[in-house]
């Protein structure tokens, strides 16, 4: 496959059993490409091997006069630097197509891995670590594809050149036959404390980039709270600890590096003195004895590629080793596409593990204690869940019985930190939508009119909103300008089932009434489902339902719960365990507390309420 043709139209299914097995799946993947830079690399080592040859019948041909054979050398001379020069041109061009190609195949299944997983998968892996494995484990391990043909062509040219010798100058032939595979694999009692020391490197690196990521990710809070300098100190002692173990794992390959220029430096000695004494007694010639001693010189150089194909296992195999881990990971309730891909279920969505119950076509507000129970039952409802259990039903069919496909356009969960890809307004918007619910109506029930007035404004080269371009992760906004950019874009999709996690959570009260009025008018008649404990969202829902410990505790409308549920109360209000404590050893005052609170929370509404109507 050429780099024009990439990316891949199915990349395959890896083996990600273990690091080795997953390096041996891409090189069988990689055959064809893997055999063209074999034939060129064996073109271009030995045209360079054949090069003595070519010398030592020259230097021959002008000893015994003869100009036939000095013409013959030099025919031989321009076969061999052409051959040279075509194998090194397209041995150059198949290796780096090899590496790009593997690297864009180790990039797509990563791809449709994450894909797969969702947001489940940064809570098996590190962030970090996944960072490091679609971008710098990548390079290595396209590397150690690259270079194993090029290391395959040296060694194949080390035994043709070792024969070669025997056969053309038997006495000092074999000395080289001899050792040359002992230099080869002189270094190999030192590849595993090299091995040793570059995955300690690869560790170390994989965890500063993981702190490196959290410390941007919530660099404005470390802000806010003075936090800042301490993250900082906190990465550069990473930083130092990485730039160790770099000198440490450079040390033992610079001692790698010394051993394979010494020993052929030692071998070149012995040969020279050797075929001197042999000189000397006339058993060989003076162009046999250049022949040999500039095959010896030249040798070194596919020599080199036993020490490069030895560097990229060392550092390809922990990168691979990672690779294969995200690439092991499944779904707890894995899709199999059972049911037939056309069908889209629809009706009520249902938790058999909570008992949460959602109808169809209503508002259901779901009120949860612990924010991370919160999260993950919100994973569940779009069919990610993080751990084994009864599947969440939609219409009675389960979703992991449906196509992924079909499962995430059905249901869409919009987590508490939804992340905003860096481009135009408008290619933020462009995703998969039923098309009933417009770019300008979702932005409008997320009440973002200021927000796009903020684009423009901050924007030189164009007045339209749509055109405005966002950066990364939505940084040059602040938390509930993001949080509303992301609710229009789930807004926009209009699934037949919208879940949201604390969509409101960075907005004031008077936008998160509007945001409350406006989700509810334009989700009519669709299943919306969310998890809040804003009173203001609450009051607005058709049902509320308070999960307490992984079960349904109550079902009812906000007012009602508040007055008559001391833990939705607790939730809502922000009660503590003391008040409630309180509330409960004197049951007389229990009434009119409640009572207080009710009307306190009421009030409160009320007040926001006007303060808004006043504003429209």
């Amino acid at each position: 496959m050429q780099i024009q043709d990439l990316p891949y139209p199915d990349p395959g299914v890896p083996d990600a059993r273990s690091g080795p097995r997953f390096l041996w799946w891409l090189f069988r993947n990689q055959l064809d490409g893997q055999l063209k830079a074999l034939a060129w690399g064996l073109l271009h080592f030995l045209s360079v091997s054949a090069l003595p040859f070519c010398v030592g019948v020259a230097v021959q041909a002008v000893v015994d006069r003869s100009g036939t054979q000095l013409a013959l050398a030099g025919g031989l001379l321009v076969l061999c630097c052409i051959g040279n020069a075509l194998g090194d041109t397209f041995l150059h061009r198949t290796a780096v197509t090899n590496w790009i190609t593997a690297a864009a195949r180790v990039q797509q299944v990563l791809a449709r891995k994450a894909a797969q997983l969702g947001s489940a998968l940064t809570r098996r892996v590190a962030a970090g670590e996944v960072v490091a494995v679609s971008t710098g484990d990548v390079e290595k391990i396209g590397w150690f594809v690259e270079a194993w043909s090029r290391f395959t062509a040296a060694a194949v040219t080390l035994v043709v050149v070792c024969v070669g010798l025997v056969v053309y100058q038997p006495a000092l032939g074999v000395v080289i036959a001899v050792g040359l595979p002992l230099l080869a694999v002189a270094v190999l009692p030192l590849l595993p404390r090299a091995t040793r020391r570059a995955d300690f490197q690869r560790e170390k690196a994989g965890r500063a980039t993981e702190l490196a990521s959290d410390t941007v990710a919530g660099l404005r809070v470390l802000r806010g709270i003075g936090g800042e300098e301490l993250f900082l100190d906190r990465y550069r002692s990473a930083s130092q600890e990485v730039r160790h173990a770099a000198v440490r794992s450079a040390r033992m390959w610079s001692l790698i590096s010394a051993i394979q220029v010494l020993l052929p430096g030692l071998l070149l000695i012995a040969v020279v003195w050797y075929g001197v004494h042999l000189a000397r007694q006339g058993r060989v010639t003076v162009g046999e004895l250049v022949t040999v001693y500039s095959s010896v010189m030249i040798l070194t150089y596919p020599l080199r590629h036993f020490e490069e194909i030895a560097m990229a296992y060392s550092f390809s195999r922990p990168s691979a080793r990672r690779a294969a881990r995200v690439l092991s990971l499944e779904r707890v309730t894995d899709t199999d596409g059972s049911r037939d891909g056309s069908e889209m279920p629809s009706g009520d969505l249902y938790d058999p593990a909570t008992g949460l119950l959602a109808l169809s076509g209503r508002l259901t507000a779901v009120v949860c204690g612990d924010p991370d129970a919160a999260g993950r039952l919100a994973e569940r409802l779009g069919g990610h869940p993080s751990e084994e259990g009864a599947p969440v039903l939609l219409g009675g069919v389960p979703l992991d019985e449906l196509p992924l496909d079909n499962a995430r356009t059905a249901v869409l969960v919009q987590d508490k930190d939804p992340v905003l890809l860096s481009g135009t307004l408008r290619e933020l918007f462009d995703v998969p939508r039923s098309g009933d619910v417009g770019a300008e109506e979702a932005l409008a029930a997320a009440q973002c009119a200021d927000v796009l007035a903020a684009l423009v404004q901050g924007s030189l080269d164009t007045e339209d909103p749509m055109e405005a371009r966002i950066t990364e992760r939505g940084r040059s906004l602040s938390g509930g300008q993001r949080q509303r950019i992301a609710l229009a874009r789930s807004l926009v999709t209009d699934p037949e089932v919208l879940v949201l996690d604390e969509p409101t959570s960075a907005v004031d009260s008077h936008t998160e009434a509007r945001i409350a009025e406006g989700v509810r008018n334009l989700r009519e008649g669709r299943t919306t489902v969310v998890f809040t404990s804003s009173p203001l969202l609450l009051d607005r829902a058709d049902r509320v339902v308070l999960v307490h410990e992984g079960e349904v505790a109550a079902v009812g409308v906000h007012r009602e719960l508040v007055h008559a549920e001391p833990r939705y109360r607790a939730v809502v209000t922000r009660e503590t365990e003391e008040e409630a404590a309180r509330d409960e050893a004197l049951p007389e005052n229990a009434a009119r507390q409640s009572g207080l609170r009710e009307g306190s929370a009421l009030k409160d509404v009320l007040k926001e309420l006007e303060e808004i109507e006043e504003s429209a």
